[in-house]
């Protein structure tokens, strides 16, 4: 059973429509990118799952159900425009939020003392929200999502103004968070962590699907004829090759449209050059990105 099911939702704001004939399956457990670019239609497909927005026409369902106010006890969302009660003290709103999902005041209490630690905010627990800086903040907010260990849950830039050690540490989170059953729908700008994170991203641009699929399956469709070669040799010249790119320890080697490369490193061990590492060379996320969403 899916966690998340869109089939064919339509989202129309008078003549535009943001979102059209979107459909998409997220299945029980998983970290699912959600990516476009700015203005692309993923906030309002974002606001229909979660029921805050309703579609035009087609059918949304979490945990194989529609969204109903009582299930929204087992959902979080981390959405992308933040708003914590400013003039509050951080103990006290994630207590009130913990209770608004149903825990016990013992139980919020428990839980609050627990992720506050976790996101090193604990010796900060009484200070007012506006006196936090932007970085705590988000990890306030993040753990005010993840403090009810909700089934499904959406992170909408969740790593927005976190330094590298902070954003592992939310990467530790989202992965204890799924370990434990709960799958995520992450929507990023920060492609590197969406590649190491998710196993399947989805790619809207427009309002309509351009893009979706495994990663590894995509990075595989959009490689071009590139390999990491370490070799004892400069390959510049070598007529099989086409560009020659420094990278690490070794080169990143384009060969000539027609050339197998295979066929090559038997050539270059024919010739007696020293190969220490040969590999495909697969474009990144951050690249297939661009190249799909460039006008």
């Amino acid at each position: 059973m899916p966690a998340l099911e869109v089939r064919d939702v339509v989202k129309a704001y008078g003549p535009k429509v943001a979102v059209d004939r979107i459909s998409l399956t997220v299945e029980k457990g998983e970290v699912f990118g959600l990516l476009g670019p700015n203005g692309a239609g993923k906030t309002s497909l974002i606001r229909m799952i979660m029921d805050i927005l309703r579609p035009d026409s087609g059918e949304i369902r979490v945990l194989d159900r529609p969204v109903t106010p009582d299930l929204k006890d087992r959902l979080g969302y981390l959405p992308e425009e933040r708003g914590l009660y400013q003039r509050q003290r951080l103990q006290e709103v994630l207590q009130y939020l913990a209770q608004l999902k149903g825990l016990s005041p013992a139980d919020a209490a428990r839980r609050v003392e627990s992720y506050l630690d976790r996101v090193g905010l604990l010796a900060e627990k009484t200070k007012r929200m506006r006196e936090l800086s932007k970085g705590m903040q988000q990890k306030a907010q993040i753990a005010a999502v993840l403090l009810t260990e909700p089934e499904f849950i959406i992170l909408d830039e969740p790593f927005e103004g976190l330094d590298p050690v902070n954003r592992l540490m939310v990467v530790d989170l989202m992965k204890e968070a799924c370990a434990r059953g709960a799958t995520i729908v992450l929507s990023s700008h920060r492609m590197d962590q969406v590649e190491a994170l998710c196993r399947h991203v989805f790619l809207i641009n427009s309002g309509r699907e351009v893009l979706s699929g495994a990663v590894e399956e995509i990075r595989r469709r959009f490689a071009d004829n590139a390999m990491i070669l370490d070799a004892d040799r400069d390959l510049r010249d070598h007529p099989s090759v086409a560009r020659v790119q420094p990278d690490g320890h070794g080169c990143r080697v384009w060969l000539k449209e027609g050339e197998i490369p295979e066929r090559f490193l038997s050539s270059l061990l024919a010739e007696g050059v020293a190969v220490r590492r040969f590999e495909r060379s697969l474009p990144t996320l951050d690249e297939i990105f661009v190249k799909v969403v460039r006008p």
